[in-house]
């Protein structure tokens, strides 16, 4: 029984972290569907029209991930029917989410992620039940 009450209060200690939708606020992510992954060389691995023109100039700190990615859930419409790259969009309000594609997508940071459910952070809100 101390097992089960020192459980209950690890679980109470730590919220759990939640993605929504900006727009609809209805829930479409959990800590537990992120994909994580190793941070990239940044605008080095990028091809050379991606990148500022500062860049070559001096080394930029490394910029923060501007998406998140996840792993393939029943809401994501385009992916149950089975196409190989499309939008992602909100099941409450139709919202652009992000992108998804089977083969793969570059982060901001520089990682190649593979196969990659993107969501937009800007389009995201983070909170914590």
């Amino acid at each position: 029984m101390a097992e089960a009450s020192s459980s209950q209060t690890e679980a109470t200690t730590k919220p759990q972290l939640i993605y929504r939708c900006k727009k609809c606020r209805r829930i479409v992510a959990s800590e537990e569907n992120i994909v994580s992954h190793e941070r990239g060389k940044g605008e080095s691995s990028f091809k050379w029209k991606k990148r500022s023109s500062e860049a070559w100039e001096a080394e930029k700190q490394p910029v923060d991930c501007t998406s998140i990615f996840v792993e393939p859930m029943k809401w994501m419409e385009a992916v149950q029917e089975g196409n190989v790259g499309d939008k992602l969009l909100c099941m409450g309000c139709n919202a652009r989410l992000g992108n998804f594609n089977w083969a793969g997508m570059q982060c901001s940071c520089g990682a190649w992620i593979n196969p990659a459910f993107q969501l937009h952070k800007s389009r995201l809100d983070e909170c914590y039940m």
